[in-house]
């Protein structure tokens, strides 16, 4: 199946996977043999996100990379409305379909709800997790809420995301510290998933469900004790203001006991652009740590 858009090949030397959903499709990465790592990612990113990550460890590890759908090279299926609920339902079924067992969870950004809803259900499946600059309970501090409002509210929000898709132009480029690593091909990698209008709508979506996805949020935090004794690494970008200050990170630290944490004064939001190797070390170390199924 050809791509939907180019891609420099050095830069995302992969090969393309798609599975049926509904009417839909999911594209999704699986490189490497070895113990399973799941990698999530967030708005308005796609498994791009983690390219430099899956090339240092796919002699070492099996990782698989989905894009939601409606995201990257994925399509939704008709009727789709890219709410989060939505997105892990559809990652839960490409769990199920290609049987992962006993993997690493990664996670950043909306892959940590879309992720922690999965995970929170089936601990028994998870060796450990790696939780990057995320949330998976209801927002209570003011700068998400008022993220939320603008950037998913009417009509500004709206215009922003579907006339300027301001979220893969403007935000993308902005939650990179290091801006050296902002190349005209990265730009084109983000921006180029969303040529039209209605192909931008679920990055106005997703901010939007920051707050009309709280009943849901909580959910998932009721059930966060499940994973209290989940051998699971942090790894938070300090330069970000997108919200997550290092109060976030502290919550994580309370949910997941059993932690190793890291803290990046070089790294903003999008930690795996910031910080590949960081992200790469942080799973390697994962690995280690339950060895044999073992927590070292």
């Amino acid at each position: 199946m050809n791509r939907p858009f180019k891609l420099d090949p050095a830069e995302y030397p992969f090969t393309d996977h798609w599975l049926p959903y509904r009417d839909g499709r999911i594209h999704y990465l699986d490189e490497g043999q070895g113990p399973t790592v799941l990698l999530l990612h967030g708005n308005p990113t796609w498994s791009y996100l983690y390219r430099n990550v899956i090339k240092e460890l796919r002699g070492e590890c099996r990782l698989v990379a989905p894009d939601y759908p409606g995201f990257g090279m994925s399509t939704a299926p008709e009727g789709y409305r890219f709410t989060p609920q939505e997105q892990s339902e559809a990652i839960q079924y490409l769990i199920r379909h290609l049987e992962l067992r006993d993997f690493v969870l990664v996670v950043q950004d909306w892959g940590g709800p879309i992720g922690l809803n999965y995970a929170v259900q089936h601990r028994e499946n998870l060796r450990g997790i790696l939780v990057m600059n995320t949330w998976a309970w209801p927002a209570t501090i003011l700068p998400m809420k008022l993220f939320s409002l603008v950037m998913g509210g009417w009509p500004i929000g709206y215009w922003l995301q579907t006339r300027r898709n301001f979220f893969a132009k403007a935000i993308v480029p902005h939650g990179i510290y290091q801006t050296g690593k902002v190349t005209d091909s990265l730009r084109k990698a983000y921006t180029d998933p969303f040529p039209t209008p209605k192909s931008r709508i679920p990055t106005w979506v997703f901010p939007g469900q920051i707050r009309k996805a709280r009943e849901w949020l909580a959910g998932i935090e009721s059930k966060l004790s499940n994973l209290a004794d989940l051998p699971a690494h942090i790894l938070w970008g300090t330069k970000d203001s997108a919200g997550f200050p290092l109060g976030q990170m502290v919550k994580w630290q309370r949910y997941l006991p059993f932690n190793e944490t890291e803290i990046l004064e070089d790294a903003s939001h999008y930690v795996q652009e910031d910080r590949p190797d960081r992200v790469a070390a942080s799973i390697r170390e994962l690995m280690n740590r339950t060895r044999g199924g073992v927590l070292r």
